[in-house]
């Protein structure tokens, strides 16, 4: 007869239950010495043991217990291991750094070694032993997803959200874990922008241009007011996570095919060295790889300019914005791995995140003075349904505030926050609880598009912002005493977007966030 422990996740928490148990190949033991647990080791990651008993698999933290076995880990010489897969440009162009900087924040070297499928990044403790490897393998969304399915990487780097298939994979694969969408964080933020030449005289393109572009409709400038010249369409390969975004988001809604006479690039880099080098050249590519090409603004029909700024896309303003995304397995990661993954969230790695020419998550604000374009934009959208009265209205709220780089959507048809907004409120959450705001007073600003009575979209924006501010609320905001929020709707007025399309009705559809 011997004791045995339950435990849960996170804590050493023991509970003493009687019970036959076989020899296993570890034995975990209090430090007191008056309970053990056997078992067959599932998995150590640098702070808690997971054992597969009698009673099922159970978490027990390695602070509480001493290990006796043939399968116990080494603790003083355990290597955190974890392999990352998918999206190049984020593997090679904003990785290594962030490894780089959490390494030197952990008091550790790190080493860069040549693996069987791409770079394996080692941290070394002070006397030079390992404490983690992370094993990068460089290649397209398609393949990040496609290893974390198969249980071959523990984070996947994408560019886009999983399609319905990936989705159903991964359900089938694991149907008791937590579904994809309950498995990302938002690394970093990027953009899709058409480039061409700076010689090239087009200063600026709507979405169903592009669409026209790339199915082949229109293969002269001459048709989109340029000079008489034949149109070279470049391209990212099709497993690119941007290459299928652009297809989804720009050709799908115009039903166009895309063009056979197309330049395949592997890389954001080629691409926008192709297209400098050809003055009659278009890409569509990475705002962070866009280099000596000339990234034009998207314009709708009513003449409304969204360029991707950083401000824009920041706040997701800009309707071609790409969040890039880190899906993990949904199995405990070594502490170690961890740690690196709180890390990305800090404003060190954020800095980071900018400087690899990325759009980091700072939260930035700008006042209603300095927004002209927006100003501009709503005056010559006010008409029977948004009177002055309206455009004074907002002005009497937010003239003295300052409006902050987060803004939130919804997911198309539903009544929930996309992933990039989830991420928004955790971070809104973490800045008011810092003491960020603590004295001021925190606006929710909702809008909607013009579908519909001025009536009811006011009330439909009222009720988004109200969502919004519930959803901060419920993010774990203890001081929320020492920050006045408010929701308040503004209907169809001040527009981001032409309301004739849907992209720009989705742009329009938004809860700002102001500060005063």
């Amino acid at each position: 007869m011997s004791k045995h422990i339950g435990a849960v996740l996170g804590a050493a928490l023991f509970s003493c239950v009687m019970g036959a148990a076989a020899a296993q190949d570890v034995e975990l033991r209090s430090l007191d010495g008056t309970v053990e647990l056997e078992g067959n080791l599932i998995s150590y990651d640098g702070a808690f043991y997971r054992l597969d008993t009698v009673y099922g698999p159970l978490t027990v933290s390695a602070e509480g217990v001493s290990c006796a076995g043939p399968g116990c880990p080494d603790l003083a010489t355990f290597v955190a291991e974890t392999r990352i897969a998918g999206a190049a440009t984020v593997a090679a162009g904003l990785l290594p750094d962030l490894l780089a900087a959490f390494a030197s924040a952990q008091g550790m070297a790190l080493d860069v070694e040549t693996g069987p499928e791409g770079p394996v990044y080692i941290l070394r403790r002070a006397d030079g032993s390992p404490a983690a490897r992370f094993a990068i393998t460089p290649g397209s969304t398609d393949d990040g997803f496609l290893a974390l399915l198969n249980g071959e990487a523990d984070i996947a780097l994408a560019l886009r959200e999983p399609s319905v298939a990936e989705i159903v994979a991964s359900e089938a694969a694991s149907p008791d874990d937590p579904p994809l969408d309950d498995r990302v964080r938002v690394l970093a933020l990027d953009a899709l922008v058409p480039v061409v030449s700076p010689e090239n005289p087009i200063d600026a393109l709507s979405l169903p241009d592009l669409a026209r572009l790339f199915s082949g409709d229109v293969t002269n400038w001459q048709d989109l007011g340029g000079p008489d010249a034949p149109i070279s369409l470049h391209a990212l390969a099709p497993g690119f996570g941007l290459s299928q975004a652009f297809a989804t988001r720009v050709l799908l809604p115009s039903e166009a095919g895309l063009s056979a006479q197309i330049t395949r690039h592997e890389g954001a880099e080629s691409l926008a060295q192709a297209v400098a080098r050809d003055a009659y050249a278009v890409g569509i590519t990475a705002r962070s790889g866009a280099g000596a090409a000339h990234a034009l603004p998207l314009v709708g029909t009513c003449g409304y300019p969204l360029s991707a700024t950083l401000e824009a896309v920041k706040a997701e303003d800009y309707p071609l914005t790409a969040p890039v995304y880190m899906y993990l397995a949904p199995r405990r990661l070594p502490l170690l791995v961890r740690q690196f993954l709180a890390f990305t969230e800090t404003e060190e790695a954020e800095r980071i995140v900018g400087e690899a020419g990325f759009v980091n998550q700072l939260l930035t604000s700008t006042p209603l003075a300095l927004q002209g374009e927006r100003l501009s934009n709503a005056i010559r959208a006010a008409g029977e349904d948004v009177d002055l009265a309206e455009l004074q209205h907002v002005v009497e709220v937010l003239g003295s505030a300052e409006r902050l780089s987060t803004t939130l959507r919804f997911n198309p048809g539903g009544a929930g926050l996309d992933i990039q907004s989830r991420t928004s409120v955790s971070r809104l959450a973490a800045a008011i609880e810092r003491g960020t705001f603590d004295g001021q007073q925190l606006i929710f600003a909702g809008f909607s598009d013009s579908d519909g009575s001025s009536t009811m979209n006011a009330r439909l924006s009222l009720r988004r912002a109200g969502v919004v501010l519930d959803a901060v609320l419920a993010a774990g905001v203890a001081r929320a005493d020492r920050v006045e929020m408010t929701s308040v709707g503004f209907g169809e007025a001040m527009p981001m977007a032409c309301d004739d399309t849907d992209w720009g009705r989705a742009v329009n559809r938004r809860v700002e966030v102001w500060v005063d």
